[in-house]
Order: structure tokens, then sequence, then C-alpha cells
């Protein structure tokens, strides 16, 4: 016989003991994706001596990944919901396993571009279904809200492990070994979610969008690619100026088609809402800070003060901690006085630490170091919990979900479109030697990083005011009136 398939609402959901249990074999996934997040920023000096990479490699190193999970995100949960979110749960494991072990059986640069591509594929299924698993399983609000702090907790713990446990392999058997790490985490994730998590479906699932989901690809990989190649191309080349243009069409297309659909892949009409809007772009500007910090701090660390990979992680540490101090202590900010508060704190750690990073030298004080890393997380560790707060707020309850997979699309936007434009500031500033003239390329990259900042304290301001909030209630008044127009028919 099989196991029957728990479509919404569910009378009765499974008991206690196994709840936890699911919502450990759910932060399991978290945990393998935010390891391997902060592991390949430590590994890249090694991977680049190993595979003589550019610094445009290295950046597609990174970006390859973060481009495929932007986009295949919103449609990954759609599918979860339509075949059920244990089997795509299960695929995401599998995939994101098997890409794991070709990354470190990788021969050369291009190849490991590609594994890291098929990684992200798996882990566009893992991190928005397990939300969406826990979600349908804490079906009580009150355990619904502690299951997610424990969810948002496991976010900190992976950030704070993985420049150290990527720096202890880094040591002991080589970059390589940043990857099997996930193997054998994602094989017990795999049996463990046969054994104890239910299959569920939506009672409505979404339909597909594939011009949508094409257009998007087409958006961010022309922007990404053009930003990236741009220094080695030349700004005004013809194949530059191409990329660009592409991303102009699409963005163009993308806007046109996409309202005339009763299931757009993103709802237009969303962004009528300054909180929403303004939440995607805060996703952009912190995620983008964050990407652009880590890629260029770790070439920092170990190429220009001859750190080894285990003491970079190290100094890693202090933002990982304040970051995780910092993130439930937004969360009850949030509950108790608003979006307003954290984010204000947010956009003035990161600004404040972009700027002391513009003060960086080659001999660089360690304690400085430090202090600078420590309060850019604080500003990192409060921004999470207002964005998905002001994405969904307000939103109708059955569109929570597309919202809060919106923003999370916004974050992996911000994160890729940060390594790109950090890296290409590198490029198109160094000159000589990157011991030499590391810290003076750079410079304009910090302050990019305090502009981010500037713009997260702005935005705070437009979108917790009265007038944003209003804008909100319109949104959500709107939106609900025309899904009641869709469902008719049916009913």
């Amino acid at each position: 016989m099989t196991e029957p398939v728990v479509t919404e609402p569910v009378a009765r959901g499974p008991g206690r003991r196994r709840r936890l249990l699911i919502l450990v074999i759910c932060c399991m996934s978290l945990v393998i994706v935010g390891l391997d997040n902060t592991i390949v920023n430590v590994a890249l000096p090694s991977i680049q001596r190993d595979l003589h990479a550019s610094v445009s490699g290295l950046q597609w190193v990174v970006d390859a990944y973060t481009l495929v999970l932007a986009s295949l995100l919103l449609l990954s949960g759609s599918t979860a919901d339509r075949f059920g979110r244990r089997s795509t749960f299960q695929a995401g494991l599998a995939t994101f396993t098997i890409g794991s072990l070709l990354c470190s059986l990788a021969p050369s640069l291009g190849w490991l571009v590609a594994f890291r591509m098929l990684q992200a594929v798996g882990g566009s299924m893992l991190n928005p279904v397990a939300m969406s698993i826990i979600v349908n399983t804490f079906t009580d609000r009150a355990e619904r809200a502690r299951a997610i702090g424990v969810w948002g907790g496991a976010i900190g713990v992976s950030l704070a492990l993985g420049p150290v446990v990527g720096g202890l392999l880094i040591a002991s058997v080589g970059w390589r070994g940043i990857f099997w790490v996930n193997i054998p985490v994602g094989l017990a994730a795999i049996v463990l979610t046969a054994l104890f998590v239910p299959e569920s479906k939506a009672a409505r699932a979404r339909r597909f969008d594939p011009i949508g989901q094409i257009l998007i690809i087409a958006m961010l990989g022309s922007l990404t690619f053009g930003i990236i190649e741009g220094p080695a191309y030349g700004w005004g080349s013809a194949r530059i100026l191409a990329f660009f243009a592409v991303t102009v069409i699409a963005v163009i297309a993308f806007l046109r088609y996409e309202p005339r659909r009763a299931d757009p892949l993103i709802d237009i009409r969303f962004f009528r809402s300054l909180p929403f809007s303004g939440a995607t772009l805060t996703a952009v500007s912190a995620m983008s800070a964050l990407g652009g910090f880590l890629f260029l701090i770790t070439l920092y660390l170990q190429d220009v003060r001859g750190y080894r990979p285990l003491i970079a992680g190290l100094f890693l540490l202090p933002m990982a901690a304040a970051m995780a101090v910092s993130a439930p202590l937004a969360g009850r900010m949030l509950a108790r006085s608003g979006a307003r508060a954290p984010l204000l704190i947010a956009g003035a750690g990161i600004t404040a630490g972009g700027i002391l990073l513009t003060q960086l030298t080659n001999s660089s004080a360690p304690a400085y170091l430090v202090l600078a890393f420590f309060v850019f997380g604080i500003g990192m560790g409060f921004v999470n919990a207002p964005i998905t707060n002001s994405a969904v707020s307000g939103m109708p309850r059955s569109q929570a979900g597309v919202a809060s997979g919106i923003a999370s699309t916004s974050r992996q936007v911000g994160s890729s479109l940060g390594v790109a434009v950090m890296g290409s500031v590198l490029a198109a500033n160094l000159h000589g030697s990157m011991t030499a003239g590391f810290a003076a390329a750079t410079r304009p990259g910090w302050w990019i990083v305090a502009a981010a900042g500037v713009v997260v304290i702005v935005l705070a301001l437009i979108t917790t005011s009265r007038s944003g909030k209003a804008s909100a209630a319109r949104t959500a008044t709107l939106v609900a009136k025309a899904e009641e127009k869709v469902l008719a028919p049916a009913a």
C-alpha cells in the first residue's frame, strides 16, 4: 500500500515528537546549503591556485550557483505544490549531493562551474520547499513561530561553522574536501525524509509559467555576464553591450507578459505595496553587500595577509557570531515595535562596517579587522527577519508563500550581483600584484558596501511610514479580489 498524500487543509498532523524530527530534517538542508556558501568563499584562494583561475573565474564559481538558485526558486516552489513537497525535497537533496560529489572531482575550472550549477538546481528545491513543509507541519501559530525561530537559528549555526569547518578541511585534505562534507549529510537527510516526512500538496497548485521562467534566466544571466566580463572585454565592446541589451529586452518583455497571466511567476501587483517593494530592494542591497564582502575579504585575508585558510576562517567568526546573536534580537524587536527599528540598525551596521573597511591596508591591525567584521555582522544579523516580515505583511495568507519566495529570490539575486560587482571593481582597479595593489583596488568596493547600507536606511524610513502601510493594505485588497475572480469559476 502506498502512503496517502495529504492535500491541504489537513485535519490532523503528525505528533509532537515527529514534528520536531521533521523540523530537524528540514534544518539539515539549510545547514548544508549555508555551509556550502561560506565554505566555498574560504576556499576561493586555494581553488585559484590549484585550477589557475582568474578573478572572473572565481566570480563564476560563486555566481554560477547563486544565479541558478535565484532563477529556479519560484519554479521549485510551484513544483513542490503540484507534485508533492516530500518528493521535491528528496529530489533536491539527491541532486545537491550528486552535485557536491562531482564538484569534488572537477578536473578544471569549467567543470567546477558546471557542477556548481547542478548543485544549485538541487539547492533550489531545498530551503523554500523545507519552509513549506514546516509551515504545513506546525499548524499552531505559536508553535510555528518557534519552529521558524529554530529554522532561522540554523542559518547562524551554518554561517558560524562554515569558515572554521572550511579552514580545517582545506588545511587537512585540500579544497575538494569542502564538498565532501555535504555527501553524508545529504544521504542521511534523504533516508530520514523517506521515513518521517509525510507527503503533502497544495489544494490549488499554481500553473507553470515557462515563458516567464526563460525571461528570468535570460535577464539575470545576461546582466551577471556583462558585469563579470566587462573589465576583460571592455565595457564598450560589442559583446558586453549585446548582453546588456538582452537584459533590457528581457525586463521589458517580462513586465509586458506577466500581468496577462492568471498565475504569473511573479505577480507584478505585489510591487504596488511599498513594504513589499522595499523588502525586495532591501534584500538585494543587503545581500549584495554580504556577497561582495565575503568574496573580497577571503582574498584579502589569504592572498594579501598570507593567513592559512583556518586562520582566515577564524577571523570571520566574529561576524558570524554577531549575526547569530542579532537575528533573534531582531525578531523580538520586530514583534514588539515593527520593522523600522531593526531595519535602521541593519542599515547603520552595514554602512559603518563598509566605512571601516575602506581604511584597510596590507598591515591593518587584527583587532581593527575583527571590529569591522563584527559591526558588519550586526547589520547583517538585523536585516533578514524584517525583510521576510515586510514581504508577507498584509498579503493574503494564500499569497504569503509566493511573497516570501520572491524575497528569497531577491536575496540570491543580491548575492550574485554583489560578487559580480565587487569582482569587477577589483579587476578594473588592480594594477600589479594582488599583494601590492589589493587594498587600494578594493576601496571603491567598500564604499559600495557602505552605500548599500544607506539604501537600507532610506528604504526603512519610506516603507514603514504611514503611506507605506496604507499601500500595503490597498495591495492586499487588490490581490485578494483578483484571487477571488480566479477561484470563482472553479468553485
